[in-house]
């Protein structure tokens, strides 16, 4: 007699265990990603600090071809013009506008893109386009700014050359430093003096640094390194806006201290 064979037992996932599989992936994710993204940061952080040193190649070269005087953080010959903010115009996108003019243009190899922390996300729109901003570094405004006398106690180095780098020293004086997005304007980065070193109620934030690698900025120094630096006060880095304010009390900030300690001194 015969009979029908049975038939093939279809296999695949049941529901629960197809609940179970994306599950599994949804935790695997979830563990995987703040790892992928601190990885992107930590690439961020490398590159920035690449771009550091060679600023401070140029900026070096720059003064060994001009008799040990440093280029002008801001004045009538600033080592570059140009006022950042997010309108259209083309100062904020167009590299032709400033940066190709720049005094240490032609000691740079013609790189834009060192101009910029590549975790400076910021762009402006032009006629319909969005384009990003060509510039997040600034130069520390004690290296002969016309206006900086008027952002501390007088009596603090204003530095003209190379060789009047003695107290702190090339090591520990920074030249350029990224400016956050919504704080960077010119090309200087500033500094207050008041109340350096012992009076912490005067402190102040002038400008802000820029915090784009996890809480931390890049800095070049005058001796050619460079350095990422994390913020520990969280009023050195607030959240991004358009509308930050600038030059505000910041009593007892241990990162405008430290940014005192590497900007400056009085001198002798």
């Amino acid at each position: 007699m015969k009979t029908n064979p049975p038939l093939p037992r279809l296999t695949g996932f049941t529901l629960i265990e197809l609940l179970v599989v994306i599950a599994i992936i949804a935790i695997l994710a979830g563990m995987l990603l703040p790892a992928l993204g601190r990885a992107k940061a930590k690439a961020h952080g490398i590159a920035c600090l690449g771009n550091g040193r060679q600023m401070m190649l140029a900026w070096r070269l720059y003064v060994d071809d001009h008799l040990d005087k440093v280029p002008q953080s801001y004045g009538p010959n600033e080592w570059v013009d140009g006022d950042l903010d997010f309108t259209s115009k083309p100062e904020n996108w167009d590299i032709n506008r400033n940066l190709t003019k720049s005094l240490l243009w032609p000691y740079c190899g013609q790189a834009a893109g060192i101009w910029k922390c590549p975790g400076d996300k910021s762009t402006v729109k032009a006629n319909g386009v969005v384009y990003p901003r060509v510039r997040s570094i600034a130069m520390n405004a004690w290296f002969d700014s016309t206006d900086v006398a008027g952002f501390g106690p007088a009596g603090f180095r204003i530095y003209k050359k190379m060789s009047d780098l003695l107290d702190p020293g090339p090591t520990l004086t920074w030249v350029f430093l990224d400016e956050r997005e919504d704080s960077i304007n010119d090309g200087e980065m500033v500094v207050g003096m008041w109340g350096y070193p012992d009076l912490p109620l005067q402190w102040k934030i002038v400008d802000y640094p820029a915090s784009y690698h996890g809480r931390a900025g890049g800095l070049s120094f005058a001796d050619g390194h460079a350095e990422i630096k994390k913020w520990q006060d969280p009023r050195t880095v607030p959240p991004l806006t358009k509308g930050l304010s600038l030059n505000v009390a910041s009593a007892n900030n241990k990162d405008m201290f430290w940014l005192m300690e590497r900007s400056t001194r009085k001198a002798n």
